[in-house]
């Protein structure tokens, strides 16, 4: 009895412990930062959108499950967590409820029945309590595309969503979902506008096709405050017969590209991978016996992605994205009963991008920007070297171990400190202070994995970074208070 009784009690206090965290949104609601390139807080706090994807958590996973999902995402040190509102006309979840043909029913008979929208509340509410904004994809396109909601039921689906959640401080639009902008475009534009002219509190998106930027289309739009681009889950030339080809033959995952090519429109708005390839999928998606995406290419598109100078990442799994468990077929590889939702989480992708995340909030946030012209020497494909500087720090992501020749004065000092860190597993090593001139590094792996990792080189005059250092904070960067009396 004793024994459960302390159980209880520590169990409580991880609650009150969890109610009592400090969330994202005391800083005020996301917008988009003053040199339209970031996500901030109405405050000022940056924020670094670390996104995880869960597409079918509404339908596949019951209470439980999604609240172990969720905190494992928070632990994972992700912000965000993409689903899918509905997949289906009507979509059904776990327990067998209906999310009821569009527009959805609003007044239920009196019963105490729980509703596929008391769950997705839930699930809201759970992430929440965890400090994770949920990225609502609305509709999946393909529902759009197929003719499941037309412009008038767009106008009420939309105000139902938007005065469900209009209040609820972690929601994130998503209009769109593996679509053309071209595709039924009236019925995205009358979706986004309708929940935008009801709810003023949360930012909008939208996500696109494979190899496609959402600014192709909605560049223009209003109610469009930043932009995302699915780089996709194909390797180097594999074009698989397209004919609309919207890029470059053997660039398939070259996804740096996409930063530069969407802030070519106008007006610049942030921009981000929403769907890059994901860990364990087979690549090109539908031919099980093709190879696996690893931990390291899904480390690579996120440092490639965010060092060309997008606002986060989202990472993926074959498996979580799905929320497979045995009984669930799959069109990707594997079903539930080789690799469950669960059993993924412990795969090394997933808990590794957090280590990108505390690494680009360590230095001052707004002032990065993407610089090539630090690499003095460089090559393509796995080959390429991609850099980020603020003004007094640079950092270099290296994922084939190749030398580094660079150009130190590119930021201030005459003399930086220069460490290396480690993308797996973000621990630090400190090399040395050197000159501000060109200098060529040289990283020796120590096994035979790809050993990715950034070589980061700081204005000695700066402590962003001790010598002493072996792991970056989970706090990140936070400018000092002046000092008064100095």
């Amino acid at each position: 009895m004793k024994r459960i009784l302390m159980t209880g009690c520590v169990a409580l206090l991880a609650a009150l412990a969890v109610q009592a965290a400090g969330k994202p949104w005391d800083n005020g609601k996301l917008c988009v930062s003053d040199n339209l390139r970031y996500l901030q807080f109405e405050n000022g706090t940056p924020f670094f959108w670390l996104g995880e994807t869960g597409w079918l958590l509404p339908e596949r996973l019951d209470r439980a499950e999604a609240e172990w999902y969720l905190q494992s995402c928070a632990r994972a040190g992700y912000n965000v967590v993409q689903v899918q509102t509905i997949d289906g006309v009507p979509a059904v979840n776990i327990y067998g409820q209906k999310s009821h043909p569009l527009p959805p029913i609003t007044k239920h008979p009196a019963t105490n029945t729980y509703g596929y929208w008391d769950h997705m509340d839930y699930i809201v509410d759970m992430a929440a309590q965890h400090g994770i904004y949920i990225g609502m994809v609305c509709i999946w396109g393909g529902l759009v595309k197929d003719g499941k909601l037309s412009v008038e039921d767009a106008k009420k689906y939309g105000t139902f969503l938007a005065n469900r959640y209009k209040d609820k401080p972690n929601i994130i639009w998503f209009m769109g979902g593996d679509i053309q902008g071209d595709i039924k475009a009236e019925v995205w534009e009358t979706l986004a506008t309708t929940i935008k002219a009801i709810d003023k509190n949360h930012l909008m998106t939208y996500h696109p096709r494979g190899r496609y930027t959402s600014a192709k289309w909605w560049s223009k739009a209003q109610w469009m405050d930043f932009h995302t681009f699915q780089s996709g889950h194909r390797r180097y030339g594999q074009r698989m017969g397209n004919k609309d080809y919207p890029i470059p033959d053997n660039t398939e995952e070259d996804n740096w590209m996409y930063v530069d090519s969407t802030w070519k429109y106008s007006p610049i708005k942030p921009v981000l991978d929403a769907e890059p390839s994901y860990e364990d999928i087979p690549m090109g998606l539908h031919d099980a016996h093709e190879p696996r995406w690893q931990d390291y290419d899904v480390r690579r598109y996120a440092y490639w992605s965010v060092f060309a100078g997008s606002c986060g990442h989202t990472y993926g799994h074959n498996a979580i994205m799905q929320m497979l468990k045995p009984g669930y077929p799959t069109s990707y590889g594997d079903a539930g009963d080789v690799k469950t939702w669960y059993q993924a989480l412990h795969d090394p992708g997933f808990s590794q991008m957090q280590y990108l995340k505390r690494l680009m909030l360590s230095f001052p946030y707004f002032e990065r920007v993407a610089d090539q012209s630090i690499i003095l020497e460089n090559g393509e494909k796995y080959n390429r070297l991609i850099a980020t500087r603020g003004q007094d720090y640079l950092l270099v992501y290296n994922y084939n171990n190749n030398n580094m020749r660079l150009d130190l004065t590119k930021i201030s000092g005459e003399k930086k400190n220069v460490w290396w860190m480690t993308a797996a597993t973000g621990r630090l090593k400190y090399l040395g202070e050197y000159d501000s001139k060109v200098v060529t590094f040289r990283y020796h792996p120590q096994s035979a994995r790809v050993e990715d990792g950034v070589l980061i080189a700081v204005d000695t005059a700066k402590d962003y970074l001790t010598k002493e250092q072996t792991e970056l904070s989970p706090d990140g960067y936070k400018a000092k208070e002046r000092d008064l009396n100095e």
